[in-house]
């Protein structure tokens, strides 16, 4: 009595007291649909559509940053510091902890097990390799 879930003993709160209207349940399978919850509680949720594409198109551009962050820190690897050597390590320390936040906010928004988030990170990465890491837009250095 008084325990949910298999009688194993573990006692679970009430549906209401996990988030009251809105809630969505975590998936720990992938589901296609726009009802999600990606990174924080009730965004995009069920705000329609519109909030979802926005939300797939905010997961896309931060994993082209991504991978546009590290020709960032290549560059900035292949320049010679001179005197200002400790301010361009600090700098380029900033940009790899910004780089590997970055990703960590991609992975969790992944973590939602919405096919169309793991589509637009995919999409994302590999568009920001496309634009920074292939040279095909002329922008990686050779030196």
């Amino acid at each position: 009595m008084g325990t949910r879930g298999g009688g194993d003993g573990m006692i679970m709160p009430p549906d209401d007291s996990m988030g009251g209207d809105g809630y969505t349940p975590m998936h720990s399978s992938f589901f296609w649909g726009s009802h999600v919850q990606i990174l924080f509680a009730g965004w995009p949720g069920d705000r329609g559509l519109g909030m979802y594409i926005l939300a797939l198109l905010a997961v896309f551009a931060t994993a082209a940053l991504v991978d546009a962050l590290s020709l960032a820190i290549q560059n900035l690897s292949k320049r010679r510091f001179g005197p200002r050597r400790v301010s361009m390590a600090l700098l380029i320390a900033a940009v790899h902890a910004l780089r590997v936040g970055l990703a960590y906010l991609v992975m969790l928004a992944v973590m939602s097990f919405n096919i169309g988030v793991l589509i637009a990170a995919i999409a994302g990465h590999a568009v920001g390799s496309l634009i920074s890491g292939s040279g095909f837009f002329g922008l990686v250095t050779t030196k």
